[in-house]
């Protein structure tokens, strides 16, 4: 059996210590959207998982003991650090990107992808904290809605764009969401590896794959130059590519990430001084103000949209209840990276 080698570990560390602000404040007004909950229920009612988990069983390998154990290892240190439970399923599927995530409303599932193996042993390591960086901000429930929901869009409501409009206009919003909460995990995985750089260098090789002789300054400095661009057109077309994503681009998570280490909650952070579990301080102004932002904004495009979310909502479980019209279960649960860029 491997063991984990000993860590510093941050007892009862809140998530919100660490959690990027739009992320909070975006999570929150999604909670207050007509049916994000619903389908959240759903997915926990209904066979989602327990199909997901089967897929995974006959289409990736599963991590343990016996199986890369290196790597199983890994994923309970970073746990440790965290002072979260590991999760019990880790898995290795056949994908070219160096690419991870994690899903699950009941049980939180990893997927790493065979395109890590290029990735050096602390790099791997920084990826996993990152994973379990969304189990322990309890991202994992509204991530597995998105990918869902992408599906319900593409099998079961495709062609049907009048009666999907609700649900696409929630969709982006998650999408919005989950850009922000990738920012918390780069966060979290700065914390458990002791060393932000790592994480900085894990996105790069994310951006330009497995090149020799690259280097992180270049990238930082690149990440600077891109945050500071001035030309407002250059601004405008890039915002469209930005906004596709699940993820925010390697550079903007670069950048955010050098920018909180600068500010000092880093080191705040490792040193000890970090919110407990329990201890969370009521919501700030600035706080409130950016869940209105969010609420409202959401509000708006969902009514826009129509007034059928309820029955797009209702098609939505009975679709969770099987496997959809025209598509198997497998291409719902499917565990694959398609069109992924980085963790």
């Amino acid at each position: 059996m491997t063991t984990i080698e000993p860590a510093v570990r941050f007892p009862d560390l809140s998530p919100q210590a660490y959690a990027h602000p739009a992320d909070r404040a975006a999570r929150a007004a999604l909670r207050s959207i007509p049916g994000v909950d619903v389908i959240v229920k759903k997915l926990a009612e209904f066979s989602y998982e327990r199909t997901y988990r089967q897929v995974l069983l006959g289409r990736s390998v599963r991590l343990g003991d016996n199986q890369l154990p290196a790597v199983w290892a890994m994923q309970r240190q970073c746990a440790y650090v965290l002072d979260v439970e590991p999760c019990p399923n880790l898995y290795v599927t056949q994908a070219p990107v160096g690419d991870a995530r994690a899903v699950g409303t009941n049980e939180p599932v990893i997927l790493i992808s065979s395109g890590m193996v290029s990735f050096s042993e602390e790099e791997v390591r920084s990826v996993l904290a990152h994973e379990m960086g969304h189990v322990h901000a309890d991202h994992v429930g509204l991530l597995t809605t998105m990918h869902v929901v992408h599906q319900v869009l593409r099998g079961l409501l495709k062609g049907q764009p009048l009666i999907g409009l609700p649900l696409r206009a929630v969709y982006h919003a998650l999408l919005e969401w989950s850009r922000m909460a990738e920012l918390t995990s780069d966060r979290a995985s700065a914390i458990v590896t002791g060393d932000p750089m790592l994480t900085c260098r894990s996105l790069m090789r994310m951006a330009g794959g497995p090149v020799s002789g690259l280097s992180l300054d270049a990238f930082i400095a690149q990440a600077t130059e891109y945050h500071e661009e001035r030309d407002p057109f250059a601004r405008f077309g890039r915002f469209g590519s930005e906004m596709a994503s699940d993820h925010p681009i390697p550079v903007r998570r670069v950048r955010e990430l050098v920018s909180w280490v600068s500010s000092g909650d880093f080191d705040r952070i490792r040193s000890g001084e970090y919110l407990r579990r329990g201890q969370e301080p009521p919501p700030s102004e600035e706080f409130d103000a950016a869940f209105a932002h969010y609420r409202d904004r959401w509000s708006v495009v969902v009514d826009r949209a129509g007034t059928g979310v309820q029955d797009v909502f209702s098609r939505v479980s009975e679709w969770l209840g099987g496997s959809g019209p025209g598509e198997s279960a497998d291409a719902h649960t499917s565990a694959g990276f398609e069109g992924a860029e980085e963790v």
